[in-house]
């Protein structure tokens, strides 16, 4: 099938393409003056990529490894991360399997395998550059904790400073289901938030963002800029995935809205077209940016914002919603009506209304089987219940963010 490279008009933009927003985002209409300033960035490179029929394409990462090179050549200073996919596919035909293990052990011993071959091929490819490399794999868990979340940021900060690339990978030969971040599009916005990148490009098998999916549709139409993740937008999106890959369109447009949460851009582009990344930074108009118009949130609240998976949910009353989304207000006991989950103090959970639709996420004050006794009850009752009040708040406002910003997980995402 031949796909179009028609562009869709403005119309899935919300702001001009030319010039600066108030906020001191560039517009899109000089992509090479604007990629050129992004210091810091994050290359997602996905399984349908990477690899082949005969598994690993280690000349698709020798082409990509002399691009990167090349791109701290032009930039003295510029700093890279990837977050490279492929563990699981290197391993089939290293173990004799014709097709993705079904089972969580089979896939967990066959990325065992394939990440040994993985590593070993990025560390080929940089070596001619006698630049190196460092392994970091990681899951959900490791980025939940906000301790653990810093001393992840100050080990890449370290070897960023050092001049060393890390390649980032989500740790599958230990990971379950209620550890995984559910793909490596949403751990490559997860670590762009961590680091504070520029930019984060997520290379795939696919052109960029279509109205509709190009597989099916030879007329479909990329788009070339958006500035707000939407419900036109997400109409757009496909979740299904390839053969090797785990995320399809649905996860890497998640991706993309927890990168606008937190002022970063991002660019969905074709990884397989020669030169990709030497032509995006030239200034071609390939694939689709995510531009954001400003930086929602930072520090605590943006690793808040990006939390992969809360701990617990709070069902609350009509009036403690519309305190929470209306008038900023922090979560009192008197406005929970349900408890669900188990969960300790300073854990993230999630607020829900009364039709279990999300409202945010925050840090609780007090332990799950503490709030379910004081739930519907005036702060003044909380010592008499429990013995002790450690605060007014079972979730502090500061501690708090909105659904609408930060970007829930959608099922469609977690089977993506």
């Amino acid at each position: 099938m031949t796909l179009s490279t028609k562009n869709r008009s403005n119309e899935w933009t919300d702001s001009p393409e030319k010039g600066m927003s108030p906020e001191g985002f560039i517009g899109s209409s000089d992509r090479k003056a604007f990629l050129g300033r992004c210091r810091r960035m994050v290359i997602k490179v996905g399984s349908a990529v990477l690899t082949g029929p005969r598994g690993l394409n280690r000349v698709m990462i020798h082409r990509l490894s002399d691009q990167i090179a090349e791109l701290r050549e032009r930039q003295q200073g510029r700093e890279i991360v990837i977050v490279s996919s492929g563990a699981v596919a290197s391993g089939l035909r290293k173990v004799g399997l014709t097709e993705r293990p079904r089972t969580i052990p089979h896939k967990q011993a066959t990325a065992a395998v394939g990440q040994g071959v993985l590593m070993e091929a990025w560390e080929a490819a940089f070596d001619k550059y006698e630049l190196l490399v460092a392994q970091i794999l990681l899951t959900s868990e490791d980025l939940a904790h906000r301790h653990r979340y810093l001393n992840a940021r100050n080990t890449l900060e370290t070897l960023l400073d050092w001049g060393i690339l890390p390649i980032i990978n989500e740790n599958d030969t230990v990971v379950v289901e209620e550890i995984k971040f559910g793909d490596n599009d949403q751990l490559s916005a997860m670590i762009a938030g961590l680091i504070g990148a520029d930019l984060v490009v997520n290379l795939t098998d696919t052109g960029g963002l279509y109205d509709c999916d190009p597989r099916l549709n030879a007329s479909a139409c990329l788009i070339p800029v958006v500035h707000r993740v939407d419900s036109k937008v997400m109409a757009c999106a496909t979740p299904s995935s390839g053969d090797v890959g785990t995320g399809g369109m649905l996860s890497k447009i998640n991706a993309a809205r927890k990168c606008l949460a937190s002022g970063i851009p991002m660019i969905i582009a074709p990884g397989k077209e020669r030169d990709i990344l030497l032509r995006l930074f030239d200034g071609e108009t390939i694939g689709t940016l995510f531009l954001p118009k400003k930086r929602i949130y930072q520090g605590k609240k943006l690793w808040l914002a990006n939390l992969p998976k809360p701990a617990g949910d709070l069902i609350l009353d009509d009036g403690a919603a519309t305190a929470l989304q209306k008038r900023g207000k922090s979560l009192l006991p008197i406005g929970v009506r349900e408890v669900v989950g188990t969960f300790g103090v300073g854990t993230p959970v999630r607020c829900l209304d009364g039709s279990k639709k999300v409202i945010g996420v925050g840090l609780s004050n007090y332990k799950s089987s503490e709030i379910d006794r004081i739930k519907g009850h005036h702060t003044e009752e909380i010592e008499g219940i429990i013995g002790y009040k450690h605060s007014d708040e079972v979730i502090h406002r500061n501690n708090f963010v909105l659904a609408d910003e930060a970007i829930e997980t959608t099922e469609g995402e977690r089977d993506a």
